[in-house]
């Protein structure tokens, strides 16, 4: 019998929804340290989110083993973190007259990202891109990164209303081992042994004298 309730998804670090967001990360910690100006509060709060959606992420697997709500929410939080995330590169963009890139750009970019995953990779192309370039790369990784999000997100929800939570799978499991053992527990007394009656659910001797005398 399998005791284990809630099925894991696996290791984190083998999810892309994670490498993905690792990467994300990386860049944009280099990014806000090289281009923002030193006492800039941007800084902190771009690093601190970028963050927050990879924590939240390894968190929220973490939970898919005993809460499916515990991981949607965090999965949630992780959605929001990338959103504020984005927003910031956005700002940095419009306030300087960065340009966007074109559509046939991005779909170069976005095939490339997708079939790259590996942090390393993006720490090693960043100190040699400008900020409109990285900025444009970070914005195209967090869309990619949202849409695996609310996949994630949807699936744990569509395990949640399928199976329930952990009480939901708790009682399948007590279930399914009383039908696999006969049904048969035993009695458990309050000296927690089973098949023994305790002390007070047996008639005391001086119960069985009175009853005697009285007949």
């Amino acid at each position: 019998m399998n005791n284990e309730f809630i099925k894991s998804k696996g290791d984190y670090r083998s999810l892309i929804v994670f490498k993905k967001a690792e990467c994300i990360y990386d860049i944009t910690y280099h990014f806000a340290h090289r281009f923002l100006h030193k006492g800039d509060r941007t800084i902190d709060q771009m690093i601190q989110v970028a963050r927050s959606g990879k924590q939240n992420i390894i968190e929220g697997s973490a939970a898919s083993k005993t809460s499916r709500e515990t991981e949607i929410k965090l999965f949630n939080v992780a959605k929001a973190s990338l959103d504020e995330l984005l927003a910031d590169y956005e700002d940095y963009m419009r306030v300087r007259n960065l340009k966007v890139w074109p559509e046939q750009k991005q779909k170069e970019v976005r095939n490339f990202c997708r079939n790259n995953n590996e942090s390393f990779l993006y720490r090693k192309i960043a100190p040699k891109r400008d900020d409109e370039t990285l900025a444009n790369l970070v914005i195209t990784m967090i869309h990619q990164e949202q849409y695996l999000l609310v996949r994630l997100i949807e699936r744990a929800k569509q395990d949640f209303l399928e199976h329930g939570g952990i009480r939901e799978e708790m009682t399948r499991a007590r279930l399914e081992y009383r039908k696999e053992h006969g049904g048969n527990f035993g009695y458990y007394g309050r000296n927690g042994n089973v098949g023994q009656k305790s002390q007070d659910s047996q008639p005391s001797q001086n119960s069985q004298d009175s009853q005697s005398t009285k007949k």
